[in-house]
């Protein structure tokens, strides 16, 4: 992981109090799960952001980054839509790729995400 992402990522929204933050590092990507309160606290939602990192003609580094905003009201629906993708994927996509060892032959469940504790 990159800290000067993290930081980048965390200033850029301190209008708002970061309840939880998990970053995770994939690869060349950096994926940023944070739970923010409402400015009234009355209120919880979930930003995830992709950043990568890449290196400019001049040797410098930024980043690229795409955030997304997840309201409680989609939760479910969000869930329920990834796992139905990642199942696909798996099942009839790469069903005939080398298992890699870190997840079941029929893939991990999301049956049991639970966004309640955000």
């Amino acid at each position: 992981m990159y800290s000067e992402d993290y930081e980048r990522a965390r200033a850029q929204e301190r209008n708002t109090e970061d309840v939880y933050s998990k970053p995770v590092r994939a690869g060349k990507r950096t994926y940023f799960f944070d739970v923010k309160a409402t400015k009234g606290n009355n209120d919880f939602y979930l930003t995830i952001t992709e950043s990568k990192r890449r290196q400019e003609q001049d040797g410098t580094f930024s980043y690229d980054k795409h955030k997304i905003f997840l309201y409680k009201e989609d939760f479910e629906k969000f869930a329920e839509g990834l796992e139905d993708a990642v199942t696909y994927i798996r099942t009839r996509l790469l069903k005939d790729a080398p298992d890699s060892g870190d997840t079941q032959p029929d893939g991990p469940s999301f049956n049991n995400v639970s966004f309640d504790e955000f």
